[in-house]
């Protein structure tokens, strides 16, 4: 692999570990699924959950 290549390829790399970093850092509860093919990342999945827990006073029981 000469020198350009390894450029090109680690700017790749590093576009897509921002992306990743970005994903994680906007999400509060969730996941962030990487799907590889052939070694390579080629996909990114974010399912955001929202949780409601602390907006809602119920006491045990009684239900919404």
């Amino acid at each position: 692999m000469n020198q350009t290549n390894r450029k090109t390829e680690y700017s790749t790399n590093e576009a897509i570990v921002k992306e990743i970093a970005s994903s994680i850092a906007g999400l509060d509860y969730g996941n962030v699924l990487i799907k590889v093919h052939d070694a390579k990342i080629v996909q990114i999945e974010i399912t955001e959950r929202k949780r409601y827990d602390d907006y809602w006073n119920i006491e045990k029981g009684g239900g919404i």
